[in-house]
C-alpha cells in the first residue's frame, strides 16, 4: 500500500501574530505568546514524521498554487480580492477570528492547491491514500467570510475538484475536527453527490451551527450528517459514533472517494477543544475509514489537515493517523498510558443518547441511483 505525504515549507511562514488562545495581543492580553494557530503544531508533526523514519515509508507529493478558477468553485471573486488586499497591506484581521500576515494570501492559495494536488494523486492512483499537512486550515471558511483561522476551504475545494475536474461522481467528506465543519457544509448543503459528515463538540464553534437537524436542503436533503457530541467525549464515544453512524453512512452512500478533514483538536491536551481523545483513537478511526474505503471506493482515501492546537500532542495524534494509512507502527506515544486511564474514556449514557439521535439520520442518506 502506497501512502502519499504532502508538506510545503511555505505553510510554516503563514503568520497569525501574537495573542492568547484565539484573541490577539491587545488590551489586557500581553504580547509574547503565539496565537493558538501557530506553525509549531504543524512543524512538530512534520519533524516527528521525519525523525522517526516514518517519512521513508511515504511517497512525497508535490503541491501547487490553486488557480482562481479552482477557488471560485466555492468562494466569490470579491472575497478573493479582500483576502489579497489584507495580505498585501501587511496583514490584519481577515474575518471572524482569522488573523493573517503579509504573504498569507499566496500561502493560503498554496494550501488549497496542496489539498487539491493530494486528491489528484489519490484519484489517479499514484498512491492508495495520502495525508496533506497543509496550513492555514480551511473547513470554517465560508464563500465570503474567513472564520476560525481558515481562509480558503481546502477540504471542500479538493472535493469540488474531484467532482468537477476528475470525473468522480460521488464524494464523501468526513470531518473529525472538534469544531463544526461549517464551510464544508455550506459548499454541499444542496448537493446530493457529496456526503458531508461532521463529528464535533456540540455548540463549540461556530455558534449556531452543526445541529443534527441540519441535514441538507432540496436535492441535498439527507446528504449532510451532523454528529454533535456532548463535552468530555473520549475514546469509546468516538468509536461508537464511527461504528454506528460514520461507517454505515459511508456504506449506504457508496462514495468513489473519501476525503477527511483531519482536525486533531479533539485530543485531551487541546486548548481549544473539550474532548479527551488520544492517539489510539485517531489510529482506530483511521483504520475504520481504511476498511470502509476498501469496501466502497478501492481504498481511495485522502486526508487534509485542519485544526489541532496542542504543540505537545498534535504530533503523536498525527503520526498515529499517518502510520495507520501506511500500515506501519514506529512511534510509541509516551502520553498514551496516562490518557487511556483518564476518567471519561468509557461511553457514558448521555453520550450514548446523543449518538443514538444522530444515528437516526443514516436512513435518510441518498443511495446511488
Amino acid at each position: 500500500m502506497a501512502t502519499g505525504w504532502h508538506w510545503d515549507e511555505a505553510y510554516a511562514w503563514h503568520q497569525t501574530g501574537a495573542g492568547a488562545a484565539f484573541l490577539p495581543a491587545e488590551g489586557w492580553i500581553q504580547p509574547g505568546i503565539d496565537n493558538a494557530e501557530s506553525a509549531l503544531t504543524k512543524t512538530r508533526l512534520r519533524d516527528l514524521v521525519a525523525r522517526s523514519g516514518l517519512l521513508d515509508a511515504l511517497v512525497p507529493l508535490p503541491g501547487r498554487v490553486a488557480t482562481e478558477e479552482e477557488l471560485l468553485r466555492f468562494h466569490s471573486a470579491a472575497y478573493l480580492r479582500h483576502i489579497e488586499q489584507v495580505s498585501a497591506a501587511g496583514g490584519g484581521e481577515a474575518g471572524d477570528a482569522t488573523p493573517i500576515g503579509p504573504g498569507s494570501y499566496e500561502i493560503a492559495r498554496r494550501a488549497a492547491g496542496g489539498a487539491i494536488a493530494t486528491v489528484e494523486a489519490v484519484v489517479r492512483g499514484d498512491v492508495d491514500n495520502a495525508y496533506a499537512l497543509v496550513r492555514p486550515p480551511g473547513h470554517h471558511a465560508e464563500a465570503e467570510l474567513a472564520r476560525g483561522y481558515c481562509l480558503f476551504a481546502n477540504t471542500a475545494l479538493a472535493a469540488l475538484h474531484a467532482r468537477h475536474a476528475l470525473d468522480v461522481d460521488r464524494v464523501a467528506v468526513v470531518d473529525w475536527d472538534v469544531h463544526h465543519g461549517n464551510g464544508t457544509e455550506d459548499a454541499f448543503y444542496e448537493d446530493p453527490t457529496v456526503l458531508t459528515i461532521s463529528l464535533h463538540a456540540d455548540e463549540l464553534f461556530p455558534p449556531g451551527r452543526g445541529f443534527a437537524t441540519d441535514d441538507g436542503r432540496g436535492a441535498g436533503k439527507g446528504a449532510n450528517v451532523n454528529i454533535p457530541l456532548p463535552d468530555g467525549c473520549g475514546h469509546e464515544a468516538y468509536l461508537a459514533a464511527m461504528d454506528r453512524i460514520v461507517v454505515p453512512a459511508l456504506r449506504r452512500f457508496g462514495p468513489e472517494l473519501i476525503v477527511v478533514a483531519s482536525g486533531l483538536d479533539a485530543s485531551a491536551f487541546d486548548p481549544l477543544g473539550r474532548h479527551i481523545l488520544h492517539s489510539g483513537t485517531y489510529r482506530a478511526m483511521t483504520e475504520r475509514l481504511l476498511a470502509v474505503a476498501a469496501e466502497t471506493c478501492d481504498g481511495r482515501l485522502a486526508m487534509i489537515h485542519e485544526g489541532g492546537y496542542s504543540e505537545a500532542y498534535v504530533p503523536f495524534c498525527g503520526v498515529a493517523v499517518v502510520e495507520a494509512l501506511a500500515g506501519v507502527r514506529i512511534v510509541v506515544d509516551p502520553f498514551l498510558p496516562f490518557l487511556e486511564q483518564r476518567p471519561g474514556q468509557r461511553l457514558a449514557p448521555h453520550q450514548e443518547a446523543a449518538i443514538a439521535r444522530a444515528a437516526a439520520l443514516v436512513d435518510r442518506i441518498p443511495t446511488p441511483a
